[in-house]
Formats: structure tokens, sequence, C-alpha cells
């Protein structure tokens, strides 16, 4: 992250605490204790007790799960600014997933006992976190309606339109070049997908002019993306 971890924008830059005043963000600074993971370092495990939480300062995170058969299932990837465990530390329940540090990570942990305290005494920061959950809720219903409702071409281009919104918020401009930082082969777990399929669907939003490939960045265009999101809208 470019933001200095003494300011308030870095914090802020991690949704969970983007409608914290300076003086909330000061009371989460004093909580929060770095951390450093190698790469393919198991963080947690499906299961393990959610006594604390993380904010992924640089770096990557892979949540997944392993099903009945062995196979390993992608569920997402966090980068910077990512939070993972934050169901966990407000709910009281193991933890849902596995967490693998993809590459080298630097981050900062949370306990649960210390942010359930904070929560506490501070209502304004317990119902910022409260619209965080509902807004993550419908970002889950939302992928889960694109693997069931969309064709692949669709389901990449909205993992596309995703990963600019990550960055740049609602309002995404209309054309912005994004180091996505993850193989074609993770992308497939995250959309449901193989890699082949993947890559015949990049290759069909190319030729629609939808991305264009710089490197090992890719210039994304809003509009053509969401024209092939939702082939049904005018």
């Amino acid at each position: 992250m470019a933001e200095s971890p003494k300011s308030v924008a870095f914090w802020r830059s991690f949704p969970i605490f983007e409608e914290f005043t300076p003086v909330l963000i000061d009371e989460v600074r004093a909580l929060a204790q770095q951390r450093k993971w190698p790469a393919g370092a198991v963080i947690f495990q499906r299961g393990d007790p959610g006594d604390y939480m993380i904010l992924v300062a640089s770096g990557r995170i892979k949540l997944s799960l392993i099903t009945p058969q062995g196979r390993e299932l992608t569920l997402r990837h966090m980068e910077d600014g990512g939070l993972l465990g934050e169901m966990a530390v407000i709910d009281g329940e193991p933890r849902s997933a596995d967490a693998t540090a993809a590459v080298a990570t630097d981050g900062y942990v949370i306990a649960k006992a210390d942010f359930a305290a904070f929560l506490a005494k501070n209502p304004s920061a317990m119902q910022a976190v409260m619209r965080f959950l509902c807004r993550r809720l419908r970002e889950t219903n939302e992928q889960l309606e694109t693997l069931a409702l969309y064709d692949l071409d669709s389901r990449v281009a909205r993992f596309f339109l995703l990963s600019m919104r990550q960055v740049h918020g609602d309002d995404p401009p209309e054309e912005a070049v994004l180091k996505i930082g993850l193989s074609q082969s993770e992308i497939a777990s995250v959309v449901g997908a193989s890699r082949p399929k993947i890559n015949r669907a990049i290759l069909s939003l190319e030729e629609k002019g939808a991305i264009e490939r710089k490197g090992s960045a890719i210039l994304l265009r809003t509009r053509k993306l969401r024209a092939v999101a939702e082939p049904d809208e005018d």
C-alpha cells in the first residue's frame, strides 16, 4: 500500500473501517499487531477458532475449501486492503475456510476480545461494521448468482468489474489498467471453470473490445464489460 500505516487513509482503505472517524481509527491502530507470512504459509484452517481477523497490507492470501473428493475450491483471493476472518470475530464461530499466503504477505491482526471491547464502547463503530457486513453479504449473493445464472464470458466480465470496483469504488472510470495478480488457473477457481475455458473467455472478451492485455496488466473497458456481464440489459 502506498499510504503509511500511521495515516488515517491507510486504515480506511480496509472497507470495514472506511466510515470510521480519525478518533476511532486511532483506537483501531492501537489494537492492531503487525504480522508477516512467507509464501505458502497456512495461516488458519477451516474449523480453527476464530479469535482474530487479518488486514492485508501487501501480498495475497487465498481462501479455499477442500471438497469431500479432495479437490481444492478457491473462494477468493485477498490482496492489499483485503480483510479476512471478520465473520468469526463477530459471531464467535470457527473458521469457515482455509487461509494460505499465496505470496509473501504483510498485514495486521486484531484479536477478537480486543475488537469486541472496542465495539461495545463505540456504538457508531458497531453500526459502521454492521453496514459493512451487509455489503459483504450482498457481494456473496452476487457471486453465487453469477455462478448459477450467467455464461462463462459474463462470469469473467463480472469478475473483472468486481476487481475494478475494489480499486475504484462503485463508480469506476470508463477505462482502467489493473494488475489483476491472479493466474488464469486462479481465476478459473474463483469463477468455477477450467483454465482452458478461462483462456477462451479472455480471448472472447478481447475480441469484443472489453479488455486488452498489456503485459502483466489488463486494460478494462467498463461499458463493454457491462454489456457482456449483463447481456439482456439495454
